[in-house]
């Protein structure tokens, strides 16, 4: 009598390579998603930031972009005139995100687009996008003193996203 299927040591070899492709697998995957969450974030925050700018000339009238509890990585809020209650649109970021010294907590756009501190200088800055567990920039959302914004995607060694990674592991 002839059988059919498999015996047991084939079926143990055959778990055992498909485990070890599968650890494989889901490493690649984690860092495809956690690369897509960096992507996401950066386009919606250049999205945000070009609605506020959108906003400000539209309705002649001063439009601050703030991060969430001071923090762009927890997402951000659109206000007008400078005012705590969020009147446009809030958005929740997936990815860590840290600002240099002008942008670290908040954008203000004058009625004209121009990106402004709230003295009347200037503001101009970098917003980077940083891989969740290194000090890796991997976009750069860079705002001019015009107002205008624009993405790059270099992946670089950033000092502010180091900083922020030691930050949160000490809180």
């Amino acid at each position: 009598m002839h059988q059919q299927g498999f015996s047991l040591i084939e079926l143990l070899m055959g778990l055992a390579i498909a485990a070890i492709v599968l650890s494989w697998a889901g490493a690649g995957y984690k860092e495809l998603i956690e690369s897509i969450e960096r992507e996401d974030t950066a386009q919606l925050l250049i999205s945000g930031l070009r609605s506020a700018r959108s906003e400000a000339i539209a309705r002649n009238r001063t439009v601050v972009l703030r991060g969430i509890d001071n923090d762009w990585g927890r997402g951000w809020r659109m206000t007008l005139d400078d005012k705590e209650k969020t009147v446009l649109m809030e958005r929740r970021a997936s990815a860590r995100v840290v600002g240099n010294q002008p942008v670290r907590s908040r954008v203000r756009f004058s009625n004209r687009g121009e990106a402004l501190h709230p003295g009347g200088a200037f503001q101009a800055g970098t917003l980077h996008v940083c891989a969740k567990r290194g000090p890796v920039s991997h976009h750069q959302v860079i705002l001019a003193p015009s107002g205008r914004v624009h993405l790059e995607s270099v992946e670089a060694e950033q000092a502010l996203c180091e900083k922020d990674l030691k930050q949160r592991a000490h809180a």
